[in-house]
């Protein structure tokens, strides 16, 4: 198995552990992190070695992923094992799962790229590559089996872990966040690259936010000591360390549970905030040259997930060069001012969130067994 982030680890450890339940005799080994090594797996490299988003930011890592693709590639085929599972991370995964099946190794791939978003020609190096796909989404099962390919739909493992109801004055007491104050959540990514791009972003939008809300307090989560340290950077730059701010180490989803609104970094955690029944505004950044990369190959309007699976315009985005602090604080201000807009995004989140919730490692679980035994190809 591999696995190249903190979303990847979490998908893995639960699909482990639902394989063990099963198997008790299966061994698991490859790349992946403290999730998956709680679970029993081996890993081979850090994973952290693999959480690098963007081409920019990606070229400048490049031959040292490529040596560690190319090192376990070789590692594997002494000793094949009798599936391999790469969990998303598509472009190390991918590379090495067609070498491995073109070697009789059956392979199975946990999360489709997001072929339905941008590079949809990605399909058929896909099919060369995978045994079987597991997709999170509903919509992306119609698109592997058009093209052919073994699939199955395995709902997202958050909306199994996340509460339909969710205690917000539990989670602010969990948190000892102030009473009476209006909370924002600012998730502004989970790897380094991100911060780089996005934290001086949300601590000036939070400055100018608070010009405009007085009674407000924010919570910060972040995964690492690191990216912790980015954004405290880009407090002293901004001479804000007199924001009303809690930071968290983790505990991403109780700041989510404790907030009236949330400030998020498109990706994973936009997710996370609409199974918390968050109402978010959207944003990114990214080097200038993987943005003009991406922008030419995007198909649809929406980039973030919740709007995606919404099917509409639900959650304000501000990308790129829109993404500035002025715009950022008014949409979150237009948002916390309209208690309409908020009921209809916790509407939609609830409706996708009893769609996702599919018991998905078990799901999971039961396809990698099939492929296993040599039918689920």
């Amino acid at each position: 198995m591999v696995a190249g982030e903190a979303s990847g680890d979490l998908l893995g450890a639960h699909l482990i552990g639902a394989l063990v339940e099963r198997r008790p005799e299966l061994r698991f080994a490859g790349i992946g992190g403290p999730g998956m090594q709680a679970a029993g797996f081996e890993s081979h490299y850090p994973m952290e070695k693999l959480a690098v988003r963007g081409y920019a930011e990606a070229l400048r890592h490049y031959r040292e992923i490529m040596a560690i693709r190319r090192q376990l590639a070789e590692r594997v085929l002494v000793e094949p094992p009798e599936l391999f599972i790469g969990v998303d991370a598509p472009d190390f995964n991918l590379g090495l799962e067609r070498r491995l099946r073109r070697a009789g190794v059956p392979t199975v791939h946990y999360v489709s790229p997001s072929i339905w978003a941008w590079r949809g020609g990605r399909i058929r190096r896909i099919g060369r590559a995978v045994t079987h796909m597991l997709v999170l989404f509903p919509f992306e099962q119609a698109l592997y089996e058009k093209a052919g390919i073994p699939v199955t739909y395995v709902g997202h493992p958050l909306a199994d872990l996340i509460p339909i109801e969710i205690d917000k004055p539990e989670a602010r007491a969990q948190l000892r966040l102030p009473s009476g104050k209006r909370i924002v959540a600012l998730l502004p990514g989970s790897r380094e690259s991100e911060l780089q791009y996005m934290a001086d972003l949300f601590v000036k939008t939070a400055h100018r936010f608070i010009q405009e809300v007085g009674d407000v307090h924010f919570v910060c989560p972040t995964p690492t000591r690191r990216t912790r340290e980015l954004f405290e950077e880009a407090l002293h730059a901004n001479r804000a360390q007199e924001l009303p701010l809690t930071m968290l180490f983790g505990h991403s989803h109780e700041a989510l549970a404790a907030a009236d609104v949330a400030l998020v970094a498109s990706g994973t955690a936009t997710l996370e905030a609409a199974l918390f029944k968050t109402p978010m505004v959207i944003t990114y950044r990214m080097s200038p040259l993987t943005w003009t990369l991406m922008r030419r190959m995007l198909y649809l309007p929406h980039v973030g997930l919740p709007n995606v699976l919404a099917g509409e315009a639900l959650v304000p985005e501000l990308i790129q060069e829109k993404a500035t602090p002025w715009a950022l604080s008014a949409a979150l201000l237009e948002l916390m001012q309209d208690p309409a807009r908020r009921e209809r995004q916790i509407e939609k989140f609830h409706e996708i969130h009893l769609t996702l919730r599919q018991d998905t490692a078990s799901k999971a679980a039961e396809a990698v067994l099939r492929v296993l035994d040599g039918s689920g190809g």
